[in-house]
């Protein structure tokens, strides 16, 4: 290994780390909710604004916070993230009432956005061209295994320990990731270009970026209406006991982190074209889910297969949202990566959303058939999409 691929590869590992933290602190809430409904005496729907209040921190705050912050190096700017980060956290360890909870969520909440649009930019800079979407898809591997270790072990230290024992768990990871970037990441990196308010709103009507956000926001979408309600549907209609579905969750978050590298590797090349097939496979996968729901084994199979592209297509997305700002608006990457990041937390939004709406009208088997057909549109989106390129491509030929 080369000197300069050992560097980014060490700088890719810090910004995982940082990823992990984040990612751990977006879901915490979810296992916590029963400890702090109980310690705070709130119901547990109050209790749940931690985690609506957090994906609303998370939506508005990376566009508005990341353009806010394009003249801030970007080292510095990571930093900074952090400790804002870790702030946010000791609050929350610290709380006292549920008004300060909240008010700690939504610190952390506008650590996540910015983090994640400006750590995919950083993440694509530190390496060749050739292999930006590898390397967006290691960063947010230290999410994939957020979801697969961080959750389960925070939600068993709060069991153990008390809610805010895992906050203070997070503030400590949060600590070793502000070290590692510090020592990790370089600082000759490319700086953010400063963007008026007149060239954002121009973010908002090139239609050529708007139809990508719309693709991630569906896309991704699409499987948070059956995964939000994956719990229920594995006890209710497989008949899974409560102690397989926790290994089951082990199993889909390891298929997570699996697909999340393939995904990477699949969309270096052409990430357009990657992108339509995952989502033609995944939507496959979603409505073959209504069969088999019922049936254990082959239950079973398909989950792991709706895991394998759960996460499969965000490095996709992220590095062609990348590739087109760069080429409509230069000055304008890192806000339309962070307006990329709200369209993902949108589309968890709109897809638990929808998700629960079809499980009190018509039932929990028909989120999975639901969620594939957000994941269509998203097929023909992109294959809209793909014929743009093509025209692209035709008018540079002919010029």
């Amino acid at each position: 290994m080369t000197i300069e691929r050992k560097r980014s590869t060490l700088a890719l590992l810090a910004l995982a780390v940082s990823a992990f933290a984040i990612g751990t602190t977006e879901f915490i809430s979810v296992g916590l909710l029963p400890l702090i409904s109980q310690d705070l005496h709130i119901s547990v729907t109050t209790a749940g604004l931690t985690v609506t209040l957090y994906a609303l921190g998370v939506t508005f705050g990376a566009p508005i916070l990341t353009s806010l912050t394009t003249k801030i190096p970007r080292k510095a700017l990571l930093l900074w993230i952090m400790v804002i980060f870790i702030i946010g956290n000791t609050i929350a360890a610290t709380a006292s009432s549920v008004e300060i909870l909240l008010i700690a969520r939504i610190i952390s909440a506008l650590s996540h956005g910015v983090f994640m649009s400006i750590g995919s930019t950083i993440a694509a800079d530190v390496v060749p061209p050739n292999r930006r979407a590898s390397a967006i898809a290691i960063m947010f591997t230290g999410l994939t295994v957020a979801t697969i270790t961080g959750v389960p072990i925070g939600t068993f230290i709060g069991q153990q320990l008390g809610w805010r024992a895992a906050f203070v768990a997070i503030v400590i990871v949060g600590i070793i990731a502000f070290i590692a970037n510090s020592m990790l990441v370089p600082s000759d990196l490319r700086k953010g270009t400063p963007i008026k308010i007149s060239e954002q709103f121009k973010l908002f009507t090139n239609g050529r970026l708007l139809l990508i956000f719309l693709i991630t926001a569906l896309g991704y979408g699409g499987t948070f209406a059956v995964f939000t309600y994956l719990t229920p549907l594995l006890q209710e209609i497989t008949g899974f006991k409560e102690q397989h579905v926790t290994i089951i969750l082990l199993v889909y978050g390891i298929a997570i982190a699996i697909g999340n590298v393939i995904g990477g590797k699949l969309a270096n090349k052409n990430p357009l074209r990657a992108l339509f097939f995952m989502f033609i496979v995944q939507a496959v996968v979603l409505f073959i889910l209504s069969f088999t729901a019922p049936f254990k084994i082959a239950a079973l199979l398909t989950i792991i297969l709706m895991g394998l592209f759960h996460f499969m297509n965000v490095a996709g997305l992220q590095v062609y949202v990348v590739t087109l700002a760069e080429r409509f608006m230069p000055g304008g990457v890192d806000v339309a990566s962070a307006l990329n990041i709200a369209a993902f937390n949108a589309g968890i939004a709109i897809g638990a959303y929808l998700g629960g709406v079809v499980t009190d009208s018509i039932g929990l088997i028909h989120t999975s058939w639901f969620g594939g057909i957000m994941v269509v549109a998203a097929v023909i989106l992109t294959g809209w999409s793909m014929s743009l390129e093509r025209k692209d491509s035709q008018k540079a030929a002919n010029s």
